[in-house]
């Protein structure tokens, strides 16, 4: 039987889980390898990690340094809460000097020696060393030596040469100051894999940095940018979700929010491993409905999560209070989270990850994102974003799990349009109005699409207040209710009445 070659390979860890995870399980040892990245993208970071879990396993690592003194890789180190005395620094960028151990350790200007020496002393201290993990930072100062590309070239080269006969891994460090736009294609070419690191400036918030492995011979790894964010303690990488990798079994059945007239519209309510779209103005009652939702999703033991772009969690909480729903209680309780998102604070692969760790940490139920507008402003400059949208709905779908969006549209009254058109991600599409009927504003609900099953056609009038949010019968004597304009044709009798002037 043929085995997957991710399966057959050995592999060492990068001391990162993220990018373990994107490497289908690191790096085969004992191959060459370059990272790349523009200065203030992470590649010191990332470098100190892969020779902090080599020292963790117990093995010799060496950090090779041309740019930087070890007083400022100490700092970087510090800043993680790390030390650098687990593993050999090799400085050239001071003077001659001996450590306190007894050991010698070449120290010396690189712009003052010839390219040949340099590479000279470094192999010398790389054979009394004998490390397993090797890190070169970087090669911008040996392209300089050099002066000349084809003697650099050759030069990297004869590097490659020397450690391929060594029981070493090597990560070449570069930070693509190179006159060709920073690219260089023999380093390419030369090495078993790259891994390039990129820092995007936005107009606004703070700086997006993402991760690609370019090439990796013999592994099949996990393509495509991937977002990561440099925290203390390391770089935090968040793999590309391929929503086709993860599958649990769940059981279809439908999920009721307690509103019987409303389950109704829905022949139950919507399936597990569905999501369903609510769209219509502002203040009809699209948060309050997700609100029910939750509640009663807690009400029978389960887990959900709200993630709220758009209103306050203290606003959020006070209203539903209002409603008669004592969401806090289930907050309390923990079976219940609100996560409040800044805007311009996440990129899309920091939020997948954040859904993901709750539906396979605290293996919730259902999920609201409220808004999808919210979700879409406070990400202007990235790009797919519906299509990203789309791959994480799938991944909940085969989760099992209810999710629930939220789109508003644009006006109030009359013709409204949507700035997304993502109802076609959506298995449900909820639809609410406003109407004006007897000189007062009211609302009404119909669903206009359920993949899952049949589904009610009628316009229903909905009501939210004190008593919680209800349901009447279909709007039978109205036309054009939907458009926001509707027209009286008959008896108004399936109105519905305020509860104290029923009474």
């Amino acid at each position: 039987m043929n085995m997957p070659m991710h399966d057959v390979v050995e592999k060492i860890s990068t001391g990162n889980p993220g990018l373990d995870a994107i490497l289908r399980g690191g790096l085969p040892p004992r191959r060459l390898y370059l990272l790349e990245g523009m200065p203030g993208s992470g590649k010191t970071t990332l470098a100190l990690e892969f020779l902090r879990a080599g020292a963790a396993a117990g093995e010799r690592t060496l950090y090779i340094t041309l740019s930087e003194t070890r007083e400022e890789l100490a700092v970087v180190a510090a800043s993680h809460g790390w030390s650098i005395g687990d593993f050999d620094v090799f400085e050239l960028s001071a003077v001659d000097a001996v450590l306190g151990d007894g050991r010698q350790q070449s120290i010396l200007h690189p712009w003052e020696v010839e390219l040949g020496e340099t590479v000279r002393l470094i192999q010398r201290e790389v054979e009394r060393v004998q490390p397993q993990r090797v890190v070169f930072d970087s090669l911008s100062e040996m392209r300089l030596l050099a002066q000349d590309p084809l003697r650099y070239r050759r030069q990297v080269l004869g590097l490659k040469q020397f450690f391929a006969g060594r029981n070493s891994t090597v990560i070449f460090v570069d930070d693509m100051t190179s006159p060709d736009d920073g690219k260089d294609c023999h380093l390419h070419s030369i090495c078993h894999g790259v891994v390039t690191l990129e820092r995007l400036t936005l107009d606004f918030g703070p700086a997006r940095r993402r991760l690609q492995v370019q090439k990796l011979r013999g592994v099949d790894f996990v393509a495509g940018f991937h977002d990561f964010t440099i925290r203390t303690g390391g770089l935090e990488i968040y793999p590309r979700l391929i929503a086709s990798h993860h599958h649990a079994p769940y059981r279809e059945e439908p999920v009721g929010c307690g509103v019987k007239e409303l389950d109704a519209m829905l022949n139950g309510g919507p399936l597990r491993g569905t999501s369903t779209l609510i769209t219509g103005p502002a203040g009809t009652g699209k948060t309050t409905i997700t609100l029910q939702y939750l509640y009663a999703a807690c009400e029978r033991g389960e887990c959900a999560t709200l993630y709220e772009f758009d209103e306050r969690i203290g606003t959020l909480l006070s209203r539903a209070a209002d409603f008669g729903l004592d969401i806090s209680r289930h907050l309390e309780s923990g079976r219940l989270r609100v996560e409040q998102v800044e805007p311009a604070a996440l990129s899309p692969g920091e939020f997948t990850h954040r859904v993901r760790h709750e539906v396979e940490s605290r293996s919730i139920s259902m999920l609201v994102i409220d808004s999808l507008n919210g979700y879409m402003a406070s990400m202007p400059q990235e790009k797919q974003l519906i299509l990203q949208m789309h791959e994480l709905l799938s991944y909940l779908n085969q989760q099992g799990v209810v999710t629930f969006l939220i789109n508003p549209q644009q006006g109030l009254l009359g013709s409204m349009a949507s700035n997304l058109n993502i109802s076609y991600i959506a298995d449900t599409v909820l639809l609410l109005r406003f109407f004006e009927a007897e000189g007062r504003m009211r609302k009404a609900v119909s669903v206009l699409k359920n993949r899952a099953g049949p589904h009610e056609d009628a316009i229903r009038e909905f009501k939210v207040d004190a008593s919680g949010l209800r349901v009447g019968r279909p709007l039978t004597a109205f036309r054009g209710v939907m458009t926001g304009t509707p027209e009286y044709t008959g008896d108004p009798g399936p109105l519905m009445r305020d509860r104290r002037a029923d009474a």
